[in-house]
């Protein structure tokens, strides 16, 4: 018998939610066959067999969670006796021995996506039955376009985009009032993280307003945030930093990796714009563009989600002034802009009608002071007053 661990699914991630088992026991796999999809915080994957032989026992069951190098499926390897020391060799894959928690997935060795029962009788890839539970299609009516029939994850989204725009509401939660219901995935991942925050950060939050009077009409107004925000960098960089409360160590770096919440039915996620200093306006438009919609049908790989070094949350494009946004560690600062407004302002001795943004700064005061903090907020107004 070989005992096939949890191995870590992510970046140091604690734990994973069984979502669909694709194997029961009693099956015989091969290497590389997906057993199971997991939803960890950052994504839902396909994990796929390290060894080929007879399943003898699952170590869970649907929506249970999994703890990182915690027993997950026990296998009968083909050509090993019970009794024997000797172990088969490992088959071999880009992340080495997956019964090990102490190896990282490879992007290319999981399929990202989301998954519930599917019928298996349908012939599609795996990735596809992910994607398309995820959004509530049936797979019976997608035109397959893949080998002898089989549906493929462009497939699938190829069918999306010719849906109605009513199929991305279809995803709401279906919970009742009254009812009570057990976190999972995303939500249950953000209730660990605040907890995290309020338990372990010292946060302090100062508000202001930009005048953004003079900016054009046709501004693109998150585009505009995050190049101010590489400019406070510059002007300040002990908010770009993250803050080990521990050691008391604090890390700055050279790089601006800003994350970007997007707010969806299933939860807040949280993508992270690489190296937005060495971006233009066109570029960082197109990344937001290409991560709303990836939130969406869940396709970003885990790493874009690692490695955020300051925030951002734009939550006046729903509603809202000012807030207290809370900073996730090791970060230590994240900035929220609220709804922009007209407002009666006085401009060269007369009363014009101005426009305003207003910003609340959050951050930790145990790596930064409030010097730092409104100076870095200073630069950003700076920056969005400019023309």
């Amino acid at each position: 018998m070989k005992i096939f661990n949890l191995p870590d699914l992510g970046e140091g991630l604690a734990e994973a939610e069984i979502r669909e088992w694709y194997v029961k026991v009693g099956d015989v796999v091969k290497v590389d066959q997906p057993l199971v999809s997991m939803e960890t915080a950052k994504a839902v994957v396909d994990v796929p067999s390290p060894y080929a032989g007879k399943i003898t026992e699952l170590h869970g069951k649907v929506n249970d969670i999994i703890k990182t190098g915690a027993p997950f499926i026990t296998f009968e390897i083909e050509g090993v006796q019970t009794g024997k020391k000797e172990e088969p060799k490992d088959k071999g894959s880009v992340v080495g021995k997956l019964e090990t928690s102490e190896n990282k997935w490879n992007e290319s060795d999981v399929i990202i996506g989301a998954a519930k029962t599917i019928s298996q009788s349908i012939k599609a890839m795996p990735a596809a039955r992910v994607l398309a539970q995820q959004m509530q299609v049936d797979l019976r009516l997608v035109t397959p376009s893949g080998p002898q029939g089989l549906i493929t994850p462009q497939d699938v989204k190829k069918f999306i985009e010719q849906q109605s725009s009513t199929t991305s509401t279809s995803q709401a939660s279906t919970t009742l009032p009254g009812e009570t219901e057990t976190l999972h995935g995303v939500r249950r991942s953000m209730a660990q993280a605040m907890t995290q925050s309020h338990r372990e950060v010292v946060p302090v939050t100062i508000i202001e307003d930009a005048d953004i009077t003079n900016l054009p009409t046709n501004t693109d107004l998150t585009v505009k945030i995050l190049q101010a925000m590489v400019q406070a960098v510059e002007a300040e960089p002990s908010l770009n930093a993250w803050f080990d409360g521990k050691s008391l160590e604090r890390k700055l770096f050279g790089e601006v990796n800003i994350g970007l919440a997007v707010d969806t039915t299933e939860g807040l996620f949280v993508p992270v714009i690489k190296q937005a200093e060495t971006k233009s306006a066109q570029e960082l438009r197109n990344i937001i563009d290409k991560y709303k919609q990836s939130v969406r049908d869940r396709s970003l790989p885990p790493t874009d989600f690692q490695g955020a070094t300051i925030s951002l949350s734009n939550f006046g494009t729903i509603t809202g002034r000012y807030a207290t946004p809370i900073i996730v560690p090791p970060a230590v600062a994240i900035l929220g802009c609220g709804r922009s407004r007209d407002i009666a302002m006085p401009r060269d001795g007369k009363i014009i009608i101005g426009r305003i943004m207003p910003l609340s700064l959050t951050f930790d005061h145990r790596a930064v002071t409030g010097g730092e903090a409104t100076r870095f907020l200073g630069a950003v107004i700076q920056f969005l007053q400019t023309m």
